[in-house]
């Protein structure tokens, strides 16, 4: 498995005339060398793979990293005339690097290095792009694991928790259920904090008559799922009422219309003109979608200025919404994996209005 991501990179190496590439950020050393931590740094070229660590990480490098790489004992900082002596070795002159992730620190440090350095990330990034059928099952692991926990927290939340409380508790059900962690921060937005889009869980409690966005997802074997439910308090006024049958129909409509091949700006266009043509256009102010893998937020991107392509293999969310200031808002979001002739919509837990007590 290392070897053919590895080689999908040696191909974009060779393609742009590049003799190696060096991997610094924590998501692509998980993905070209197994290895869960950015205490390393990777060389990659089509005849050797290297990962350099400190001996805090040997045993677990050579446990999870070997054959594939070479693994290289350095001091902890991994000094660069220690990278530089593996770049003599192979005889690298121009070696591509992941300017978007170094810091002008450690960039500074690889000045000296004995190679013409080349910015590359967004064509290392994209060796991820179309998922493998082991990191689709773990994006279904993922899923599930999300699934089960909400199905859970539904039938202990109740009127007059925090949303501090809310998110804490779900927190915990992730765990329970086999999450190795959240993906990101859990989004609990209750009554008029329903509209914005990353409410950050306060000390509010949930009341009569409040929408309630719940947004969260968890890691199963570094894989993230990503999913969004509005719930209801009780009996919710008409205009909330009218905004969740719109987002509902709305991503209804993007679900109807996501092929393989499509152009990502069009998924966005069908959820986007339902809410458009229902006057509430302004109110949705985010894209529709992203991809997702071992980062929360990777390629492809349905946005209205997308260029992306939904190919098989790539994933994407689907998640309209929208938000009115000083009263609440919606989002439904759903976790999609294109195929040959269709996609897999990886969501399990229903998209009616729940409502609570």
């Amino acid at each position: 498995m290392l070897k053919e991501r590895c080689d999908k990179l040696t191909a974009v190496l060779e393609e742009k005339g590049l003799d190696c590439a060096l991997v610094t950020s924590k998501t692509n050393i998980r993905y070209f060398a197994d290895f869960p931590s950015d205490e390393a740094v990777l060389v990659i070229s089509k005849e050797r793979r290297v990962l350099l660590t400190d001996f805090r990480y040997i045993i677990q490098a050579n446990q999870l990293s070997a054959p594939t790489f070479e693994i290289v004992e350095t001091s902890r900082a991994i000094a660069a005339n220690e990278i530089a002596a593996v770049l003599r070795e192979i005889g690298a002159k121009k070696c591509a690097f992941e300017d978007e992730y170094l810091t002008v620190r450690a960039f500074n440090n690889y000045r000296d290095l004995p190679v013409e350095l080349v910015p590359l990330t967004p064509e290392i990034d994209r060796c991820r792009l179309v998922k493998s059928e082991f990191e689709i099952e773990c994006l279904k692991k993922a899923q599930s694991i999300a699934d089960a926990a909400f199905a859970e927290l539904i039938t202990v939340i109740r009127s007059g928790m925090t949303e501090k409380e809310v998110a804490n508790e779900l927190d915990h059900l992730l765990r329970v259920h086999g999450a190795d962690e959240n993906s990101f921060d859990t989004i609990v937005g209750s009554g008029p904090n329903g509209a914005l889009p990353h409410a950050v869980p306060g000390q509010r409690k949930l009341r009569e008559g409040d929408l309630v966005v719940i947004d969260f997802g968890c890691r199963y074997n570094g894989y993230c799922s990503d999913m969004t439910r509005t719930i209801a308090v009780g009996e919710i006024c008409d205009e909330l009422k009218k905004i969740y049958a719109i987002t509902r129909r709305a991503q209804q409509k993007a679900l109807d219309v996501l092929t393989p091949n499509m152009e990502a700006k069009a998924l966005d266009a069908a959820a986007r003109d339902v809410i458009t043509e229902e006057g509430y256009g302004k109110l949705f102010g985010h894209s529709l979608g992203h991809g997702f893998g071992l980062d929360i937020h990777e390629a492809p991107y349905a946005s209205t200025r997308s260029e992306d392509l939904l190919i098989p293999g790539t994933t994407i969310t689907v998640e309209p919404g929208i938000y009115i200031e000083d009263l609440g808002g919606v989002r439904i979001e759903d976790d999609c994996v294109l195929t040959e002739d269709g996609f897999i919509n990886l969501a399990k837990t229903t998209k009616d209005l729940i409502t609570i007590n």
